[in-house]
């Protein structure tokens, strides 16, 4: 073979999945470059890096499942909690209409039962006045008999008679003031009692009509 045959020649043909020397050479420096920029010691830092930052992927990854589970059960949770508490609203509504039922019911027993027993006092009344009564004496008595009916139905509702004695000190919440008088009882005290009121289980139903002291009549 001649000189020019040889040099027309083709290279020969590297066999498949082998890099050309080179390319092979090319990487080889590079990563020497690499090496001696960064050291040997900082080149298996950076390594390392690497695989850690995969690993720390996967567990993010799995941490943010983790708090998606959660918010899904706490969604679940206020959902439930929110559940029930319109049923205790509902209840509680339900509960209050029944008392205010119960309350209007007992309210009206009450009346039904005061007016049944009032009922009597009011026949002796109407006979009182409606029969003949040989004398005043007779209508009297009558007339007694029915008062002390009704004071019974008042005793058995609790109410009492507001009627204070005369030199007690004047209560606006159960005294009503009439007029100012000359007395022998001392300055703004009560001279006398015009008119008694009542009250029921500590509720002032009428207040007693009264005239109050000038202490005039005690200075002189």
């Amino acid at each position: 073979m001649t000189e020019e045959e040889a040099a027309q020649t083709p290279d020969e043909e590297q066999p498949e999945g082998t890099e050309p020397a080179d390319e092979a050479d090319a990487e080889s420096e590079t990563e020497q470059s690499v090496e001696d920029v960064l050291g040997p010691t900082s080149t298996s830092l950076v390594a390392k890096v690497a695989v850690e930052d995969e690993g720390l992927a996967v567990d993010l990854e799995e941490h943010l499942a983790d708090l998606e589970r959660r918010r899904e059960e706490a969604e679940a949770e206020a959902e439930e909690f929110e559940s029930k508490l319109k049923r205790k609203q509902a209840d509680f509504q339900n509960y209050k209409k029944r008392a205010k039922k119960r309350q209007e019911q007992l309210e009206e027993r009450a009346t039904e039962d005061l007016v049944e027993r009032l009922l009597d006092v009011h026949e002796n009344l109407k006979r009182a006045v409606e029969d003949d009564h040989e004398n005043v004496e007779s209508l009297r008595e009558g007339v007694e008999l029915t008062l002390k009916e009704l004071n019974r139905v008042l005793d058995e509702e609790n109410v009492t008679e507001i009627e204070p004695d005369p030199g007690e000190d004047v209560d606006p919440q159960r005294h009503e003031v009439m007029m100012r008088v000359d007395s022998d009882h001392p300055e703004d005290t009560i001279a006398d009692v015009y008119r008694p009121g009542y009250e029921m289980a500590d509720k002032v139903l009428q207040s007693a009509q009264v005239t109050v002291s000038d202490g005039e009549g005690d200075e002189e």
